[in-house]
């Protein structure tokens, strides 16, 4: 199989995002001190399983073993749209006052005007998706 070593590389790929993601969170929560809002707990338990869903994948060398990575992944990305509006449409941001006790609709970060926290967690969670897909197009949808 020609596609082995390349396979393999995305697996890695994969991995590698969610765990970025995943420490990523951390760092936001427990260095910078910001608490995380309602929808950042969601997104968290999407994401906090994917490194070690892919982990498994990854040594055992073995995409299949990673389905429930690529669910979590779809809802994740729809978590983080949706959040990601929340934060940047008005006709959204009352919505996201009513989210607890911390407000969703609170902006930690905006680095170049629209990259926020749910935007970052939102990319992670597209590339684990679309490279999960794609490896399960090279391997003949297994």
């Amino acid at each position: 199989m020609g596609n082995s070593k390349s396979n393999e590389t995305l697996l890695m790929l994969i991995w590698a995002q969610s765990l970025i993601a995943l420490l990523g969170s951390l760092f936001y929560s427990e260095i910078m001190g910001y608490v995380p809002c309602e929808l950042c707990w969601y997104q968290r338990i999407l994401m906090y399983p994917l490194v070690i869903i892919y982990g498994v994948a990854a040594i055992k060398k073995d995409i299949s073993v990673a389905l429930p990575g690529l669910i979590l992944s779809g809802i994740g990305m729809c978590v983080s749209i949706y959040h990601y509006l929340v934060q940047k449409l008005p006709a959204l941001a009352d919505a996201g006052n009513s989210c607890g006790l911390v407000p969703c609709n609170a902006e930690y970060v905006n680095y170049f005007g629209f990259i926020t926290i749910p935007f970052m967690a939102g990319v992670a969670f597209i590339v684990i998706f679309v490279l999960h897909i794609i490896l399960m197009k090279q391997q003949g949808g297994k």
